[in-house]
């Protein structure tokens, strides 16, 4: 069985996203169900996969990453509203691929994200 996974490195500060809320949503008919919640660990990483076992099947899902709320516990001062508030992505699974590692590089303002490994 597959698995999807995550990690954030904080590009500001040069050194993983840790205490960030991540949540997965399933996109089903132009709606959102939620799928999963976790928090990134010291690593930047989550301590579980997102996706595992029977929960690991194709289609398209959202991550969001609630990086205003990261930034603002370190001291940054944000607009308001902030620019990157809450960075969304949507992106497909074929679950027949084993495993989808999508990681994010963020700062205030600006990201990037890719399909790891």
């Amino acid at each position: 069985m597959g698995r999807l996974t995550t990690h954030v490195l904080d590009a500001a500060h040069g050194c993983p996203g840790s205490g960030i809320k991540v949540e997965l949503y399933r996109v089903e008919d132009q709606g959102l169900t939620l799928v999963a919640t976790r928090e990134t660990n010291a690593d930047g990483r989550c301590d579980s996969p997102l996706l595992d076992g029977a929960d690991y099947r194709s289609g398209v899902y959202q991550l969001h990453f609630h990086a205003g709320d990261y930034y603002r516990g370190r001291g940054v001062t944000l607009g308001a509203p902030a620019f990157l508030d809450e960075v969304v992505l949507r992106f497909g699974i074929d679950a027949g691929q084993d495993h989808y590692h999508v990681p994010l590089l963020i700062s205030p303002y600006s990201y990037s994200t890719y399909r790891g490994s």
